[in-house]
């Protein structure tokens, strides 16, 4: 059993943002994850603050893990089996590794998982064609075709968006799900809608090319966007009575601190919900890192 004062679940912006600030905070730190599994990983980023160029996801989450390390937090590359609290209020985590850590605060940021469309050339052209965010990737498209798959409001938004900036875009649904007025939008735009069919296949070489319909049409495309909403990765928060964002059930409600309705347990990033941003997500990381460590030590402080 190895003792921390604070454990952060998911190593993409928002914990390791968290890592920095309370490990400066003199705190024992330790980081459970892996880089790869941040949706942060393969994405292209231009639109932070204070950078003028476009960086890849994987050189700023490494860069973060080494400087997170030089504050001295310790990372764990295993996954998180079970999270339980003991009777004198340190947290109990065991994780695939065998390994057993406590802690007196815990910070959730594991993000979201994507719902997929789960078809051939979903997963190869990610990050190359392939995007799971409008908001994030709609500017590497400007004055391409585009297709966005998905018929709820997460779809239809990005999709007027995207008019904006593509040169063509196609949606392609099963039957709108939304309000009148988003319908109404859609009906009147330029977007040219497929309705009552999905996609088989994308293809492509280098990136992607088309996109292959239900029916055997093609679709020429340079990128696909599938926005299908998103299931929260809350299983360890449930068993702890963590509450949900009530009108969807898939976010964390934390407060301005970060703080959730469980004292001791902290949220930050695309957990708590959208925007799916890294600036929101390393905002919320450098609060929770603060609070989770400020508690920690005053926890552990009242036991001694």
């Amino acid at each position: 059993m190895v003792d921390f004062d604070v454990l952060i679940l998911g190593s993409g912006p928002a914990g390791l943002q968290a890592a920095v600030h309370a490990a400066r905070a003199k705190v024992k730190v330790a980081v459970l994850g892996r880089a790869e599994k941040s949706s942060l990983y393969k994405a292209h980023i231009e639109n932070y603050c204070c950078m003028t160029t476009t960086l890849l996801g994987s050189e700023i989450l490494e860069q973060g893990r080494l400087q997170a390390e030089k504050f001295g937090a310790t990372f764990y590359d295993a996954d998180v089996l079970s999270l339980s609290r003991e009777s004198d209020g340190r947290f109990h985590m065991v994780l695939e590794s065998s390994d057993v850590l406590t802690a007196w605060a815990v910070i959730l940021s594991m993000g979201i998982s994507r719902n997929r469309l789960n078809v051939p050339g979903e997963k190869e052209f990610l990050g190359r064609g392939v995007s799971y965010c409008v908001e994030c990737d709609a500017n590497f498209f400007r004055g391409d075709k585009v297709v966005v798959a998905g018929e709820e409001s997460a779809a239809c938004s990005g999709a007027l968006h995207l008019l904006l900036i593509a040169s063509e875009v196609h949606m392609v649904y099963s039957k709108l799900k939304v309000n009148d007025r988003l319908s109404y939008q859609i009906e009147r735009s330029a977007i040219i809608g497929h309705p009552n069919r999905s996609i088989r296949a994308i293809k492509g070489s280098s990136g992607v090319e088309s996109v292959l319909l239900d029916n055997g049409e093609t679709i020429e495309t340079a990128g696909v966007f599938i926005e299908l909403g998103a299931k929260g990765a809350l299983e360890l928060a449930s068993g702890l009575g963590v509450a949900l964002d009530p009108e969807s059930m898939r976010y964390i409600v934390a407060n301005k601190k970060q703080e959730t309705n469980i004292p001791g347990i902290y949220a930050a990033g695309d957990i708590c919900g959208p925007p799916w941003q890294m600036a929101k997500a390393v905002g919320e990381g450098c609060v929770a890192g603060m609070e989770a460590s400020a508690y920690a030590r005053a926890s552990r402080s009242e036991k001694s």
